[in-house]
């Protein structure tokens, strides 16, 4: 058996250490949001927040978490209440088919987490693990620096252009 923390709540699951913690996710706790893309953590379609730092849960051993929190983009906010990250997702309509939307959210809820106000390169730096297919990378760019200003801070534009 292994003990998690998991939204804020404890989960037991029965399942061998080594079980991906995607697959326990969705298969034991039924959280859905996180995707499998690749499996390989190439995509970032699975990226999930432990202890506030985003991760590829495709690639993380259910054992390796240990006593770390894991927060999913349920564990964000609701679609009756949805959190900063998601409310800006959805003022900047940066889904298309939405398959990479909760790992582009997670990462960008791990980024507002950890610097309040990121420069353009650090943005950029943190979401690129994660791919869109669609092509709304710049509506997705868009949410989160709309998300960091709704938290109080903002994206430093840099000295030079970002190309």
């Amino acid at each position: 058996m292994i003990d998690l923390t998991v939204n804020g709540a404890t989960a037991r699951v029965d399942v061998d250490p080594a079980t991906p913690l995607l697959y326990v996710l969705r298969d034991d706790l039924r959280l859905h949001a996180a995707k499998f893309g690749c499996g390989l953590g190439q995509c970032g379609a699975c990226t999930v927040l432990v202890d506030d730092r985003p991760v590829f849960a495709c690639l993380l051993p259910v054992g390796a978490v240990g006593t770390r929190t894991v927060t999913t983009v349920e564990g964000l906010g609701s679609a009756a209440a949805p959190g900063d990250v998601q409310r800006a997702f959805l003022h900047e309509q940066a889904a298309q088919c939405g398959y990479c939307i909760p790992g582009m959210i997670a990462r960008a809820e791990g980024l507002l987490r950890t610097t309040v106000t990121p420069t353009e390169t650090e943005l950029r730096s943190a979401m690129a693990p994660s791919l869109c297919r669609c092509g709304t990378h710049m509506r997705i760019l868009r949410a989160v620096r709309r998300a960091a200003v709704m938290r109080g801070g903002g994206v430093v534009e840099p000295a030079e252009p970002v190309t």
